[in-house]
């Protein structure tokens, strides 16, 4: 604790000329970020951590006005979240229905106020609405509640659980959102809801002189909010993305924990927008903090187009535990609650997949999947699930649980306010976008010559022609791989067959089963042959066509 307060007394006395960056921009690249979260199967075998989602965007502002009632449940209830249940519409057809708890439990630390509204709690999920009241609020600051989780007689359920904050310019406020997996065993339970921390950060960015035209590694010094230096190369991947790896190693690891850097691209003062599939946080072979942006070639001009590194630097950090003792109720939610065990196959004759069970309730439709598929088939076939209710359709998210039974994926569906459903109601389960893998070529594809010129050729695999590119970066050989074929998935990782595969190639790149993409980077460090015998581990091919529909009611 004394090396992080030493940490914020150092970043609070230096200079503050710093330009502000594009904040709606910025929060869109952490939340792309953020797409190694376990609401998508990740179709690559790279070590990209989990990392549970905390806090969202703050350019959204609600306008949100509380309507006078008689009773205090009733005008907790009866409140405008604004944007903040955007994409959870399924609470807000609970708050329109009059479901909910009033908490109202207040804590107050350093002048920062936090309480508890309401809560939402059902077979599905809890959800419990709040706001946090911080006094004076700058454009350039974001507050927000940091680690905050349930807590009862069995411990934590951490797994699942996540909360985000919104500003309200209208009541000059945060309101934030907490949902988590635990639901109460019986109709009422105790529990705790905890918090480690309340912090203050603001956005901050520094100019980086990168040439986006030399594939070299460009150092830059940054010296700020914990991070020593950032290392950057540009990649050209195909003829119109480039690709920038970064790296900030920090000089105190604990910055780690808030600074969340990014880099951004310019021309001018209009921000370059960025293409899917970058990531950050992975960590680094020594332990540095890797980023991966990937942005179109012809929007980047040498001499033309600037960089920033964009940051957050925490201003104030008012520690806990803030802690509330909550008696939260599933009852009111048990009248509109469906419960059914199916164990249907996806498909006429798989014995793979299996649908296991529905739950319905007044906010969520949740779906069990079961995939019984053995090694690289361990993953469910279609990438897109729908429900179609009565009439209606509805989308579907996958999430995996890491803390239960590995095979088990749930699929959500929010539900809304004016969906009425009963025993009997029509529901078909659609699902869309089938991934197919194959573990079937085993020939390995021989590399001569290998320098730091550029050579590719065409090399079929499944029917479909690959091209495959490789040649020497540095110290470094990196292959790269990918179709003009849509329905070629990809190459998930690439080995060169020694003993447990070793050497392995370290993807550059992070794809997903689905998500259209099939071009891949692998890297091999301190490579010294000028030839390689390198397999792949398994491809995968697309059917964005298929789909499978399956009678779940009546």
């Amino acid at each position: 604790m004394k090396q992080l307060e030493d940490a914020l007394k150092r970043q609070l006395n230096e200079d503050q000329a710093i330009t502000y960056p594009d904040f709606d921009d910025m929060w869109t690249r952490i939340e792309q970020a953020e797409s190694n979260s376990s609401w998508l199967q990740a179709g690559r075998a790279s070590a990209i951590p989990r990392r549970t989602r905390s806090w969202s965007k703050i350019a959204a502002v609600a306008s949100l006005s509380v309507l006078v009632a008689a009773a205090p449940v009733y005008a907790a209830i009866h409140y405008d979240w604004g944007n903040l249940l955007r994409s959870n519409e399924g609470i807000q057809a609970a708050l329109d229905q009059n479901l909910g708890q009033h908490l109202g439990q207040s804590i107050t630390k350093d002048g920062v106020t936090l309480t508890l509204q309401t809560a939402i709690v059902d077979e599905n999920r809890t959800v419990i609405l709040y706001s946090l009241n911080v006094g004076k609020h700058r454009d350039t600051d974001f507050w927000n509640v940091k680690g905050m989780t349930l807590k009862g007689t069995k411990g934590s359920y951490k797994e699942g659980e996540y909360n985000y904050e919104q500003w309200d310019e209208e009541n000059q406020r945060y309101n934030g959102y907490f949902e988590s997996n635990w639901v109460p065993g019986k109709d009422t339970e105790k529990i705790t809801l905890t918090a480690d921390a309340v912090d203050l950060k603001t956005a901050q960015s520094k100019e980086l002189s990168l040439n986006p035209a030399s594939p070299e590694v460009q150092s830059f010094n940054i010296g700020r909010e914990g991070m020593q230096k950032i290392d950057v190369q540009p990649l050209v991947q195909s003829k119109d993305k480039l690709l920038l790896l970064g790296g900030v190693t920090f000089d105190d690891p604990l910055a780690k924990a808030w600074v969340y850097p990014q880099i951004a691209a310019y021309n001018g003062t209009t921000m370059v927008k960025e293409l899917p599939g970058g990531t950050s946080g992975e960590p680094g072979d020594h332990g540095e903090y890797k980023l991966k942006h990937f942005l179109k070639a012809d929007e980047i001009t040498p001499g033309q187009t600037s960089f920033k590194l964009q940051y957050w630097k925490q201003e104030r950090n008012i520690s806990g535990p803030w802690s509330f003792e909550l008696e939260l109720s599933k009852k009111q939610m048990e009248s509109g609650t469906i419960i059914k065990k199916l164990d249907i196959p996806l498909e006429p004759g798989d014995t793979d997949n299996t649908i296991e069970n529905m739950v319905i309730t007044p906010t969520q439709i949740r779906l069990t999947l079961r995939n019984e598929g053995t090694g690289f088939k361990d993953q469910m076939p279609y990438k897109k699930s729908y429900l179609l209710v009565n009439g209606r359709t509805l989308e579907g998210g996958f999430y995996v649980s890491s803390s239960v039974d590995h095979r088990l994926v749930t699929v959500r569906f929010e539900r809304p306010s004016d969906l009425v459903i009963d025993g009997q109601t029509p529901i078909i389960y659609v699902g869309k976008y089938m991934v197919t893998v194959h573990d079937d070529d085993k020939a390995p594809i021989l590399l001569t010559n290998i320098s730091t010129k550029k050579q590719s050729f065409i090399r079929e695999t499944g029917g479909y022609p690959v091209e495959w590119t490789y040649y020497m970066q540095g110290k470094d050989l990196y292959i790269e791989t990918g179709s003009e074929d849509p329905h070629f998935g990809g190459i998930n990782q690439t080995n060169m067959g020694g003993e447990y595969n070793d050497p392995l190639g370290k993807p550059v790149t992070a794809n997903f089963n689905g998500d259209g993409n099939n071009k891949a980077i692998d890297v091999y460090k301190n490579f010294k042959d000028t030839e390689a015998s390198v397999y792949m581990y398994y491809y995968t091919t697309d059917d964005p066509d298929k789909e499978t529909r399956v009678q779940l009611q009546p």
